[in-house]
């Protein structure tokens, strides 16, 4: 395990001047990768092209197996060679995938620009993780992590929701091809801007093989046991609420309102989405007994506003984003803090693999509950795994607690 040390008072009175480059770049990398306006008009794409339910539905698998396989050995490879390399390609294999939807749009154009969207996400996840914590950790400013990346999501949301707000007028105007080449340069500049990232660190690699990185993080996190346990906290506070966001359309239509006012009501929920983000940095001083009443308490916040099914009610599902939002930041922090920075990419993804998959299996209970009961229902059951894992924190507390109490009173009765 890596604890960062405590800079000195040199070093700390350098670190805001050898981290603005970093921030200003992670900020505009962050608007740009999300500042996309096919986003809200994809699906369109594929039904006026001709696509079938089932052909979108297996389009959509395609991008998440994509994911989950490439995932750990980009993440691998990101700590073999330059990071900020990757943070380059990634881009550029995701505006060569939106191109090729707009020139030539068919099924088999679809599938291979999912391929490339996939395969440039997963490049960037778990790079962009480790580049930033170590460039602020080399300028003594590794306790910003949690602030400066709530902020960086926060912008990454705001360029969504601006993307869906031009995207209806472009579109207008000129169809497809306009918000196709809109989305191909916003990716262009997301990698120009990629290039500015600074980069100090030495590759890993050394000429081995990026699966010989792989087994190191792994044997890292097997040898420590607050590795692993920050490594399954990322997924566990990640995965659920990550899914449900496809959702919330749904869950504010069954409301009751008017198809207008949907994406009104969204705007509540992600506002508190971004409130999280900026808050990430406030909150990095919750101890693990706060962090599980944060869970707790979002998970109740969840449950109860999607349960009373009106439009009111919504402010408490944006409480509880707002809530899962901070857990995902902090979670990630804590993870940062508790690994090598040789492996610091590698282990990233790993728990990226298990938000993958926790999206994946999270996916097909709600599809379960909706048929079943209702969104609303749906949503309220996605409460439970955020409770459970209050529950283990809360156990893992208990169980420290007690054994610092026995050692105390072995000392006593020794002595």
């Amino acid at each position: 395990m890596t604890v960062s040390p405590t800079p000195s008072p040199a070093r700390a009175a350098t670190a805001p001047a050898g981290t603005r480059r970093l921030v200003r770049t992670l900020y505009a990398s962050a608007f740009c990768d999300e500042f996309v306006l096919l986003y809200p008009v994809y699906a369109l794409l594929f039904s006026d092209t001709g696509l079938s339910v089932w052909q979108t539905a297996s389009l959509f698998a395609l991008w998440s197996l994509t994911g989950v396989l490439l995932e750990v050995p980009s993440g691998a490879w990101a700590d073999a060679v330059s990071r900020r390399l990757l943070l380059v390609v990634g881009p550029l294999l995701t505006a060569a995938g939106f191109a090729l939807w707009v020139l030539v749009p068919s099924y088999g154009a679809f599938a291979l620009g999912f391929l490339l969207w996939g395969a440039g996400g997963a490049l960037a996840s778990g790079a962009l993780e480790a580049l930033v914590y170590d460039e602020l950790d080399r300028a003594g400013a590794a306790h910003q992590y949690a602030r400066v990346m709530g902020r960086a999501r926060a912008i990454g949301i705001s360029a969504t929701m601006s993307a869906m707000g031009l995207a209806g007028p472009v579109f207008a105007w000129g169809g497809y091809d306009a918000v196709g080449a809109a989305s191909v340069l916003a990716c262009l500049a997301g990698a120009a801007v990629a290039t500015r990232f600074p980069e100090h660190r030495t590759p890993s690699g050394g000429g081995e093989r990026w699966s010989a990185t792989l087994r190191a993080g792994l044997a890292d996190a097997r040898a420590d046991r607050s590795v692993r346990g920050a490594l399954l906290l990322v997924p566990a506070v990640t995965a659920v609420w990550g899914a449900l966001d496809e959702y919330t359309p749904l869950l504010a239509s069954d409301t009751g309102v008017a198809p207008e006012t949907v994406p009104w009501l969204l705007l509540v929920i992600w506002a508190g989405a971004t409130a999280g983000s900026l808050l990430a940095g406030a909150a990095e001083r919750l101890t693990t007994h706060g962090f599980a009443v944060l869970l707790t308490g979002s998970a109740l916040a969840l449950a109860v506003g999607a349960l009373a099914g009106t439009p009111a009610a919504l402010v408490l599902v944006a409480l509880a984003f707002g809530g899962f939002q901070v857990a995902t930041v902090l979670a990630d922090a804590r993870l940062q803090q508790r690994i090598d920075d040789t492996g610091r990419a590698t282990l990233t993804s790993v728990a990226g693999l298990g938000t993958e998959l926790g999206n994946l299996a999270t996916y097909g209970a709600y599809a379960a509950a909706a048929t079943a009961w209702s969104h609303g229902t749906a949503f309220a059951l996605s409460a439970v795994p955020y409770l459970l894992t209050a529950l283990l924190l809360a156990g893992a507390l208990r169980a420290v607690a007690g054994a610092a109490g026995a050692r105390r009173r072995s000392r006593r009765s020794s002595s």
